[in-house]
C-alpha cells in the first residue's frame, strides 16, 4: 500500500512550492476558533484558484464541518476527489471518536494533477499517497489507483494528523504520531501471534526508508497494544504527553502515562503481541 506521511509537506518544500502554496492557501481561512458551535457558511473560492484548479467543490459533513476539495488538473483528479468526499463523514466520525470534537471546523483537501506537482507542492515521493500540513491534506495522483479499503485508511490517517496538528510538536516522535494515526485509520485485525519481530519500536530511518510499510505496522501494533491494554483514552493521553509541545523524551512520557518504565512496557507489548 502506498504510505502517507506528514513530514514531507513542511520540510522539503522549495521556494516555488511555497509561492504556489501561498496562492492556493492564502485566501482560505482555516484558523477559526474551535468550538461546538455551527461553522461559518462555506467560504468563497479564492480568486487565485481560478488559475490553478480544474475542480473546486465545498461539502458540509454531518457534524457541520466544511470540507473544500480542490483538484489541480489531471485525468484522475475528479474521480479521486469524489471517492475521498465519500469517505469524509466516516473519517471525521473516526477522528472525533478518538480525539474528541475539538479540531478544525474546516478541512482543505487538494489533489495534485501530476507526480511532479505533488513533489513540488508537497515534497512527496512516488510511493507516498498523501501528505498533511496545518493548512491542508494533499493527495498524489497515484492515490486514484488505491482500493476503496486502502484509500479509506489513508483518508482517516491523514485526517487525524490534520486534527492533531495544532497539538503536535514539530519534533514529536514519528513512531507514535504515525502509529496513532494508523490506529485511527486502520480497521481492527487479529493479533499476528509469534511475530516477535513486530515488537520493536521503529526508528525514523525505518519509517521513511524503503521498508516503511513494515515499520508502520510496528508503530501501529504498539498503539493497538496501548489502546487494548490501557484504553483509548490512555493512548490519547500518551500522544499528548509524548508528542505535544514541550514534550519530554519518549521514555519519560511512557512512564508518566502508563505507570511503568519503557523496558517493562515493551516487554508487556511483546507478550500481548505474541500471546
Amino acid at each position: 500500500m502506498r504510505r502517507s506521511t506528514t513530514s514531507a509537506g513542511t520540510k522539503r518544500r522549495s521556494l516555488l512550492g511555497l509561492l504556489i502554496a501561498e496562492l492556493i492557501f492564502g485566501g482560505v481561512l482555516l484558523a477559526q476558533p474551535r468550538s461546538a458551535t455551527p461553522p461559518n457558511p462555506p467560504l468563497a473560492a479564492p480568486p487565485s484558484l481560478l488559475f490553478l484548479t480544474a475542480t473546486s467543490t465545498t461539502e458540509t459533513l454531518s457534524d457541520r464541518r466544511i470540507v473544500r476539495l480542490i483538484g489541480l488538473g489531471g485525468p484522475d483528479t475528479a474521480p479521486l476527489l469524489a471517492r475521498i468526499d465519500a469517505e469524509m463523514d466516516g473519517a471525521a466520525q473516526a477522528v472525533t471518536a478518538f480525539w474528541g470534537p475539538d479540531w478544525p471546523r474546516e478541512v482543505l483537501i487538494v489533489a495534485a494533477g501530476s507526480d511532479a506537482q505533488f513533489r513540488q507542492l508537497a515534497g512527496g515521493s512516488a510511493d507516498i499517497a498523501a501528505t498533511t500540513t496545518a493548512e491542508r491534506i494533499m493527495f498524489a495522483p497515484g492515490a486514484a489507483a488505491m482500493s476503496d479499503a486502502a484509500l479509506r485508511i489513508v483518508v482517516r490517517h491523514e485526517l487525524f494528523h490534520y486534527a492533531a496538528r495544532a497539538d503536535t510538536a514539530p519534533d514529536a516522535p514519528s513512531w507514535l504520531t504515525e502509529g496513532v494515526a494508523d490506529y485511527v485509520g486502520r480497521p481492527p485485525a487479529p493479533r499476528p501471534g509469534n511475530a516477535t519481530e513486530l515488537a520493536l519500536i521503529p526508528t525514523d530511518a525505518e519509517l521513511y526508508g524503503p521498508d516503511r510499510s513494515r515499520a508502520y505496522d510496528r508503530a501501529w501494533w504498539f498503539s493497538r497494544f496501548v489502546a487494548d491494554t490501557y484504553g483509548t483514552g490512555t493512548l490519547r493521553a500518551l500522544y499528548l504527553r509524548a508528542c505535544g509541545h514541550g514534550h519530554p523524551d519518549s521514555a519519560t512520557a511512557v512512564r508518566d502515562t502508563l505507570g511503568a518504565d519503557l523496558p517493562t512496557v515493551l516487554s508487556r507489548w511483546w507478550q500481548w503481541l505474541t500471546g
